[in-house]
């Protein structure tokens, strides 16, 4: 069921969230509020991944689309419309598109709070443009767990430093998330092959977040140091990890199947594929608690990363990444267990 509403209020929104329930039969057994940010143009996308993540988690998922206007009267209008809709598409969660014009813009939580289902926990995602301090943001102040992707700015690891100064728990990003297999066959390869680590290499595409942090997390976890290589891609291609028996290399030219080679083993083809937003999304709604790995590593050395402009490079040469504190001992830490892989 559908109902648009012009010029409303919070507290129509929810009468016509009744209405609609009783209209389709639906009852409430939604686990959470999902908030959306985003603008007119990437709505949709960011809308149907969090639908799909819904099938898996069912929620409410509040669309926070701001319109402030161009011309000095747009921006003196202060107009909220609403699109609610449930049932049908959207299975058995609640899906409400709020357009904020004018003024109105500018007080997205007050338009928010009100909607937000009862004693259940709120997750807020900035497809594009996040704020410069997530945990600050009025709407962020509203959720256990924000989730921004430095992927999408303009300069990914300058957007990675932004995100290890203004840490806080609950904070988290989709360049960390996509590691997740990553993480996982590098840890289990580290269990069945017990030897110590000397150094890494982890080669990926230019300005790809993905990458710094995975660099990042090794030289965190194993206390090693770890260069950073460019690589034609897509994403993560390759990571290489040196020992005295030889090379753990796990190796994914295209995107898809990687091979895992361990010294003293047979090759072994994993798959590893370039998982879709909506598969991001269903992993970051199936843990609420601030992931503490993801604090470790975006805080380790994120402020000696150099892009290619800063070095003055085309990008093309191996740039070593941070290695970890000289506290810890090299190889005397194997790699922790990555979160569930979806």
């Amino acid at each position: 069921m559908k109902i648009d509403l012009t010029d409303t209020t919070s507290s129509q929104i929810n009468g016509a969230l009744i209405q609609a329930r009783r209209a389709v039969g639906s009852a409430i057994g939604m686990v959470l509020t999902l908030v959306i940010v985003t603008d007119e143009g990437n709505h949709y996308d960011a809308l149907k991944a969090a639908s799909e993540a819904s099938k898996e988690h069912p929620c409410r998922i509040l669309v926070v689309i701001k319109r402030p206007g161009r011309s000095p009267r747009e921006r003196a209008t202060a107009r909220l419309d609403a699109e609610v809709r449930v049932g049908g598409e959207v299975g058995n969660g609640e899906t409400v598109l709020l357009r904020l014009h004018g003024e109105r813009a500018a007080h997205a939580y007050s338009v928010v709070l009100p909607l937000l289902l009862p004693d259940a926990p709120t997750v807020v995602w900035w497809p594009e443009d996040a704020p410069r301090d997530p945990a600050e943001d009025l709407l962020g102040t509203l959720a256990q767990r924000r989730i921004t992707d430095a992927a999408a700015t303009e300069d990914p690891v300058a957007a990675l430093r932004l995100r290890a100064e203004v840490y806080a728990p609950g904070d988290t990003d989709l360049a960390w998330t996509r590691l997740t297999p990553w993480r996982s066959v590098l840890a289990a390869a580290l269990d069945q092959k017990q030897a110590k680590i000397s150094s890494a290499r982890v080669e990926g595409e230019e300005y790809n977040p993905s990458t710094e942090l995975l660099a990042l997390w090794i030289a965190e976890r194993l206390g090693v140091p770890v260069e950073r290589a460019v690589s034609a891609g897509p994403g993560i291609t390759a990571v290489k990890l040196s020992t005295e028996d030889g090379t753990i290399c796990l190796d994914r030219p295209d995107g898809a199947l990687a091979t895992l080679s361990v010294p003293g083993q047979p090759d072994r083809h994993v798959a590893l594929h370039r998982r879709a937003t909506a598969e991001l999304i269903a992993e970051e709604l199936r843990r609420l608690d601030p992931d503490e790995a993801y604090a470790q590593a975006v805080r380790l050395g994120v402020g000696a990363l150099r892009t290619p402009q800063e070095d003055g490079d085309d990008g093309d040469d191996a740039a070593p990444a941070p290695s970890a504190p000289a506290a810890k001992k090299p190889g005397g830490k194997k790699a922790a267990p990555a979160k569930s892989a979806s």
